[in-house]
């Protein structure tokens, strides 16, 4: 976890692979951020506002009051909330850039999401806009923009497609150099909650996303 931005009202960082977005364990970036910024002198309440799945690595925004939370989280699924992943793939797409749009169940007994052909109680819809950067050697680097947070969106999509991000043992990916998923929230943008004011964030990037 590092600390890339903090004010009265917010808390931007950058998730490492195996921390929790929410929680109150150890590994659980409210402890985590809350004790950074005691270690500062800045006692803090932390309140997550969206999550990443603990394999994601990337940038985050938590509000450090209610107000603050209440603010982040109405804007959250509207256009001035902007969440932009990169992620390795397997495969070569049929488009270099598309929308997917599915309906997926998230099967919490066994921790994974399914594309299901129909609504249902617990179905939701997933939409997300996709460009393909560059293939080498049967890997896609691919620019995602999400529309809907469904849990494990960005995964299942594309393995429901075959193409599995590199990694990605819990959907379907082969074995691969990569011990980690390889998936990255690169970047963030959102309205501060006392200004309105539009503030953009980035993430450093893995070697694979930089690596022509």
């Amino acid at each position: 976890m590092q600390i890339l931005f903090y004010d009265t009202h917010i808390l931007v960082c950058q998730k490492a692979a195996g921390e929790l977005s929410e929680g109150e364990g150890t590994s659980a970036l409210p402890t985590l951020l809350a004790q950074a910024m005691a270690e500062v002198g800045e006692q803090t309440a932390i309140y997550p506002v969206h999550r990443l799945d603990r394999e994601t690595v990337g940038v985050m925004v938590f509000a450090r009051t209610r107000q603050a939370a209440a603010s982040l989280s109405a804007a959250l699924n509207t256009d001035a909330f902007s969440k932009e992943y990169l992620a390795l793939c397997h495969g070569r797409l049929e488009e270099d850039a598309a929308t997917l749009t599915d309906l997926l169940f998230y099967d919490r007994r066994r921790g994974k999401s399914f594309v299901v052909d129909r609504p249902r109680a617990g179905v939701k819809e997933a939409v997300l806009d996709y460009t393909c950067l560059r293939t080498e050697n049967d890997l896609s680097l691919l620019r995602i923009r999400l529309h809907t947070g469904r849990t494990h969106q960005i995964r299942v999509q594309l393995a429901s497609r075959r193409h599995p991000l590199a990694g990605d043992r819990r959907y379907g990916a082969p074995k691969s150099a990569h011990s980690t998923v390889a998936l990255v929230a690169h970047r963030l943008t959102f309205p501060h909650p006392a200004t309105g004011e539009a503030m953009t964030f980035t993430a450093e990037l893995p070697v694979w996303a930089t690596t022509p």
